[in-house]
């Protein structure tokens, strides 16, 4: 068959200096690690089931608990990472709480109400904060829980809502000035500082709350218990299923023989679906998204660092016939990697067919829609074009994230939970899903500026934001950071006013969430033994 471009000889491929990333820190580990035996398994499953129902009977009763108990239980729940257990029965108190809305209460009581009625995707008007404004127009408190728990409702504002940037920018450097001094129950302050709560990934706040709850003196010994026996439950399932997804990532590995230019990052990619999908009835979700991404990261590596313009033209148009004959078009040394490609998403449209979903034709859509990505990316590379403006780059670098595709693939991988409507939704990129983009190509290219400038690659938003404004580089990344901030308050807004369910919305949240873990303070996804130390806590360690 004749083939659309020349094909490099093995030998070409040889001589390439290969990209040099830090080794998996996994290996195999997750063939032999059992986190505990069947037994004690099913010992925790039949605690949790009776502990389960219990606090289903205490939910019950929360209708006749006063306000600030009903918030209490809610957010102390959500934190244990509890909450999935009893979304009807939390969204029946919120409404309770949403009517509680108009009483007289005191500025700690308000906060915590607008906190957890925004979280939840409830309108409420930040002038509840008004009255308290003293007579220069400040909102001002010395009470560290108070000032924490403004804090955090702060970072639930909208734009343009001046009452909540005041308070944001006082209770900031209120606690600043105070972490050091505060007693250990609030060294939550710490963390808070690092992430607001409302950022904060569920299965890591989860981990880290659940040590601070047993360290308070009036926690409930029950909620505790159960809290961990859950938490113990879901890491075993978790690495069931990174059991199953080494056996195939290694086949994979070892066939497509990409070690020699791409990241070994299989665990965190679960980790990071993870991030998204937590529940245990998202097992098989976390695992097709793992596979489907690891391919997407497989390919940003491949035109980001390795294959010429030419075979990058070639290797795409391949995979927009997607069809086997098509590999004889491809590079000798991509062949293997196309055919294991369609391969691994032929196994899993046949796995979605067999749950009857309607939509497993769609996810060869994410490989072709990806890869025009990249390939498209690697014209400003060879160009050496800088765009003119942030907004430009980010018409092709947030999109080539692959929030929008994850967003769609997950939708897609949760059946019936989501329709083809919304599904279409999600393809269209909406502002909510356009504002995840944002903040994870901003975030990526603010911790991965100077590796991506040393190997001369397509230049990242932070030097298009210098060249912008006529800024240093630590101008431009604090003008990015400010950008990020926008891109949340867009997420808050969306929330509230967008009308698809919010178990759908809450995923869009979740990959926001995630992004802002991985790319905190470095790059965690490249760099992987920067959060080794988490991923110890959510998939090894169980908690005693």
């Amino acid at each position: 068959m004749a083939t659309s471009g020349p094909v490099p000889l093995v030998s070409q491929v040889q001589q390439r200096k290969p990209q040099t990333y830090t080794p998996s820190p996994w290996g195999d580990f997750f063939l032999h690690h059992i986190p505990c035996t069947p037994s004690q398994y099913l010992m925790m499953k039949d605690k949790v089931k009776i502990m389960k129902e219990e606090v289903n009977k205490m939910l019950l009763d929360a209708d006749s608990f006063d306000l600030s108990d009903k918030l209490d239980c809610i957010d102390t729940l959500e934190r244990l990472g509890l909450d999935y257990h009893y979304t009807k029965e939390i969204d029946k108190l919120m409404c309770n709480v949403f009517k509680a809305r108009d009483q007289d209460l005191d500025l700690l009581t308000t906060s915590y109400l607008f906190y957890l009625l925004r979280k939840h995707g409830y309108h409420i008007s930040s002038d509840v904060f008004l009255k308290f404004r003293d007579d220069k127009g400040n909102i001002v408190t010395d009470d560290a829980r108070c000032l924490l728990r403004m804090y955090e409702a702060a970072h639930l504002r909208v734009k343009g809502e001046e009452v909540l940037d005041n308070i944001l920018i006082f209770t900031k450097s209120q606690l600043q000035y105070i972490v050091d001094d505060l007693e250990p129950q609030l060294k939550e302050v710490k963390y808070a500082l690092e992430t607001p709560l409302f950022r904060r990934l569920k299965r890591v706040e989860a981990r880290q709350y659940i040590s601070i709850y047993e360290k308070n003196t009036t926690h409930n010994n029950m909620l505790l218990e159960f809290s961990k026996l859950d938490f113990n439950i879901l890491l075993t399932l978790y690495c069931e299923e990174l059991k199953d997804l080494t056996l195939w990532w290694k086949e994979f590995q070892t066939q497509a023989n990409t070690s020699i230019y791409a990241r070994d990052r299989m665990v965190e990619m679960h980790f990071w679906m993870m991030g998204v999908f937590f529940e245990p009835q998202y097992s098989y979700s976390r695992k097709m998204l793992t596979k489907l991404f690891m391919i997407v990261s497989i390919l940003d590596d491949l035109y980001d660092n390795h294959c010429t313009t030419e075979e990058g033209n070639v290797f795409t148009a391949a995979l927009q016939r997607w069809d086997e004959e098509a590999v004889e078009q491809c590079p000798t040394y991509l062949r293997t990697l196309y055919i294991n490609i369609l391969t691994t998403v032929k196994a899993i449209e046949e796995g979605l067919n067999l749950q009857n979903n309607k939509h497993a034709k769609l996810v060869k859509r994410l490989i072709i829609d990806m890869a025009k990505c990249y390939n498209a990316e690697t014209e400003w590379r060879d160009k050496k074009y800088v765009p003119a403006t942030v907004d430009e780059h980010l018409k092709i670098s947030a999109r080539s994230s692959g929030c929008m595709h994850l967003v769609s693939q997950g939708f897609i991988s949760m059946g019936d939970v989501a329709t083809s409507e919304a599904i279409e939704w999600a393809s269209t990129y909406p502002k909510i899903i356009r504002a995840v983009c944002v903040i994870a190509r901003l975030a990526n290219d603010i911790m991965s500026y100077k590796r991506e400038e040393a190997s001369k690659n397509m230049v990242s938003t932070v030097q298009t934001c210098a060249k912008e404004y006529g800024t240093t580089i630590e101008q431009a990344i604090e003008k990015l950071r400010e950008l990020i901030e926008e891109a949340w308050m867009d997420i808050t807004e969306e929330c509230m006013r967008q009308p698809q369910p919010k178990a759908l919305l809450e995923r869009v949240a979740n990959l926001a969430r995630t992004m802002d873990f991985l790319y905190k303070d470095v790059d965690g996804y490249t760099d992987s033994r920067s959060i080794k130390g988490v991923l110890d806590s959510l998939y090894v360690d169980l908690i005693n």
